[in-house]
């Protein structure tokens, strides 16, 4: 029933201030404010693309204030949206997955799923906003069997397996799959990433930090990569290049998460995630400058 990555929520300190970082370096545009009674947090949310960022300030004892009092600023939850919302409600309350309301949006804990807190809101179509295109992956870093996540993911959100497409990485140490929600039509997924104590890396530490499964990062595309970086890079923020050369890198990137709040996120340009995502025939070429 997903259909869209289209939101992650960030546990911030000071909303004003994490607004100004994601203006500077990503380009985002201040939507709208609105409290989240489940988190009891006071929201900035951010357009970022066609996608939105939530920036959640406690305003009192709640998840938020939880989480910044224990990890600082991050990544607090990963955002879908699907058009069968209430159809959602309904197959939840059915099989007795615990979530919660917070307006329009489903949220899930941590305990409805892979150690990864989920919000869930009604699909909804918007203008792309700055040089970020969208939102379109989260991952769920995992201690446990992959293979039982997938499983529990296509029960709780009626998936179909045959989207799904493998992913593993020698670089960081871990295997998977990818869930893909429609391809070849859009990227849209959630990473699953099986990682292991005799292949330490940055994802096996957070899951021993965290103690066990939990939520590591999210994606985006961009349609100007290299104006993006480039903006990135003139705002002060770290940027680790998928290849061996900064400069000379026009795919993709991370970006540290001292420089974003918490956030470690990737960027790929135009197309280039189907490389990795089951169809390479799908990633274009790079146009030459």
């Amino acid at each position: 029933m997903l259909e869209r990555v289209d939101r992650m929520q960030l546990a911030v300190r000071d909303r004003a201030r994490a607004a100004g970082t994601f203006a500077r370096l990503l380009g985002a545009e201040v939507a709208r404010e609105a409290d989240s009674e489940v988190l009891n947090a006071r929201r900035t949310i951010l357009a970022l693309g066609e996608s939105e960022l939530e920036l959640c300030e406690p305003r009192g004892p709640g998840p938020a204030q939880e989480f910044i009092d224990r990890w600082g600023e991050g990544l607090l939850a990963a955002g879908f949206a699907t058009s069968r919302l209430a159809e959602l409600a309904r197959h939840f309350d059915a099989t007795g997955v615990g979530y919660a309301r917070d307006g329009a949006q489903l949220c899930l804990p941590a305990s409805s799923t892979a150690g990864m807190p989920m919000v869930i809101s009604p699909l909804a179509a918007r203008p792309r906003v700055g040089p970020v295109s969208f939102l379109y992956e989260a991952t769920n870093a995992l201690d446990r069997d992959w293979r039982q996540v997938a499983e529990l993911y296509t029960r709780l959100f009626r998936l179909d397996p045959a989207r799904f497409s493998p992913i593993g990485s020698e670089r960081f140490g871990y295997e998977g799959t990818l869930l893909l929600f429609d391809p070849p039509a859009r990227l849209d997924r959630i990473e699953l990433g099986q990682t292991f104590a005799d292949r330490p890396g940055a994802m096996r530490r957070f899951v021993e930090r965290r103690g066990g499964d939990a939520l590591y990062m999210c994606y985006l595309e961009t349609h100007d990569f290299d104006g993006l970086k480039e903006r990135l890079l003139d705002g002060g923020a770290r940027v680790i290049p998928r290849g061996s050369n900064l400069a000379a890198e026009r795919d993709g990137a991370w970006v540290h998460p001292k420089s974003l709040h918490g956030l470690l996120l990737g960027i790929s340009r135009q197309s280039l995630g189907w490389l990795w995502s089951g169809r390479p025939e799908l990633a274009r070429a790079l146009e030459a400058r």
